[in-house]
């Protein structure tokens, strides 16, 4: 659902299969705090901060990347 919001939004995204790749799962549990349920979201911003979303939290989705 997420990734299908993502696309229906013109937005790109990098997807990373945490269950095939344990880089990027090493990487999703540090910047989760150990969360491994998918998906988990980190949206980097052009001022170098990061925000999180665990799940598909339409709201929060939103929020972050600044749709109305």
């Amino acid at each position: 659902m997420l990734k299908d919001y993502l696309e229906s939004k013109g937005t790109s995204y990098v997807e990373k299969l945490v269950d095939q790749n344990d880089a990027a799962r090493d990487e999703m549990m540090q910047a989760s705090g150990g969360f491994l349920g998918v998906p988990f979201t980190v949206v980097a911003k052009e001022d170098g901060s990061k925000s999180t979303i665990i799940g598909f939290d339409k709201h929060r989705v939103d929020e972050v990347l600044g749709f109305s």
